[in-house]
C-alpha cells in the first residue's frame, strides 16, 4: 500500500454526494496476457485484487468515486502502475469507467527482492499472517477500524512484520494521521531495511509534515531505488519545490507526469505554479487544462479552464 502527499486544501466533501453510488472499472492489459491486479485507494483506505483473463481483461465492481491506484503485477516481470480517476466525469452511463493498462517493459518496477523472504519475515507466526489476511478482507469492506485493530493484532504478534507495519502507516496517512503514519512507516523500515513501499511512504509523510530536510533525503533515496516510479518523483519534485529549488521540481514533477498523467498527487498543479511564478502562462495553461482534462470532476475544475483561458488571453 502507497501514501499520496495531501499539500493542497483539504476536500473531505469532493464526491459527498457520490458517496451511495457505485462505480464499475473494467479494463484490458496491452500485451494481453494472464496478470495479477490489484486496485487500491489512492486517498482512502481501500484494497482489491483480480486477475486479468488469457485476453488481458479484468473487471472491478463496487467502486466509490475517487483515485485509485491500478497496479499490474507480472510474475518473473515486475509491475506497472497507473492512476484511474472513478467519478461521474470519467464514467458513462451505466457508471462504467474504462481503461488500458499498456505494459512497457522499460517502464517495469522490478523488485530485487521478490521471491525472496527475509529472516525477520520467515520468523512471522501464522497467527500473525491470519490477522493481516482478515485486515485486507475488512479494508476491501471499508472497514478501517475493524482492519487497524487486526493489524495491530498483526504487529503486537509480530513485532517485525513490516508489511503490516506499512499497511498501518498508510492507513494512518489516509485517515490523516500523519505522526502515527511516520511512526509506523519508520517501523517497517526498521524491521525491512530493503523494502521500498515504506520507504517511498515515509517520503511522503515527511513532506506532509513538512519536515523536509529529511523528506529530501527519503525521497531522493526513492527516486534512486526507482527512477520510473511516478509517486517518488512527484514526491521529490514537490520537496524541491517547497525548498524554493524550481528548476528541480519541475524535472521531476514533469518526469511524473510522463510516468502517470493521471497521479493522484496531482504534478500539474506544481507544475501550474511554478510556471506562473516565472511568467510562463502558456506552460501554465497546458498544465491546468492537462489536470482537468485527467480530473474532470475536481471542485474547481470550471475555475481551472477559466484560469487557463485567462492565461492564454493576456498579452
Amino acid at each position: 500500500m502507497r501514501v499520496v502527499v495531501l499539500l493542497l486544501p483539504a476536500i473531505a466533501g469532493l464526491w459527498a454526494a457520490e458517496q451511495r453510488v457505485e462505480y464499475e472499472l473494467t479494463g484490458k492489459v496491452e500485451p494481453p496476457g494472464r496478470a495479477a491486479v490489484y486496485v487500491q485507494g489512492a486517498t482512502k483506505p481501500f484494497g482489491t485484487e483480480t486477475m486479468a483473463d488469457g485476453d488481458g481483461r479484468f473487471r472491478v465492481r463496487g467502486l466509490a468515486a475517487g483515485d485509485y491506484s491500478v497496479v499490474v503485477f507480472l510474475p518473473g516481470r515486475g509491475e506497472a502502475r497507473r492512476t484511474i480517476d472513478v467519478g461521474p466525469g470519467t464514467a458513462d452511463a451505466r457508471r462504467r469507467v474504462e481503461v488500458m493498462i499498456r505494459i512497457e517493459e522499460a517502464q517495469l518496477q522490478r523488485d530485487p527482492r521478490h521471491g525472496t523472504v527475509s529472516a525477520r519475515e520467515l520468523g512471522v507466526p501464522e497467527k500473525a499472517r491470519r490477522e493481516y489476511q482478515e485486515a485486507q478482507k475488512l479494508v476491501a469492506r471499508r472497514d478501517v477500524a475493524g482492519a487497524v485493530k487486526r493489524l495491530e493484532r498483526a504487529v503486537e504478534l509480530a513485532p517485525q512484520f513490516a508489511i503490516a507495519w506499512n499497511h498501518l502507516g498508510t492507513i494512518a496517512y489516509q485517515t490523516g494521521n500523519f505522526a502515527r503514519a511516520e511512526e509506523c512507516f519508520r517501523t517497517a523500515l526498521e524491521a525491512e531495511p530493503g523494502a521500498y513501499e515504506p520507504l517511498v511512504n515515509l517520503g511522503g509523510a515527511l513532506l506532509s509534515e513538512l519536515k523536509l530536510d529529511e523528506a529530501l533525503k527519503y525521497n531522493l533515496y526513492a527516486v534512486l531505488a526507482r527512477p520510473n516510479d511516478a509517486l517518488a518523483n512527484s514526491q521529490l519534485g514537490l520537496t524541491y519545490f517547497h525548498v524554493g529549488r524550481l528548476d528541480l521540481a519541475e524535472k521531476y514533477l514533469k518526469e511524473a507526469v510522463r510516468l502517470d498523467p493521471g497521479h493522484f498527487s496531482h504534478p500539474q498543479l506544481a507544475l501550474a505554479e511554478i510556471h506562473l511564478r516565472r511568467g510562463q502562462r502558456a506552460l501554465a495553461a497546458d498544465d491546468l487544462e492537462d489536470f482537468v482534462r485527467r480530473h474532470p470532476d475536481w471542485p474547481a475544475a470550471a475555475k481551472m479552464r477559466e484560469a487557463a483561458a485567462k492565461l492564454r488571453a493576456a498579452p
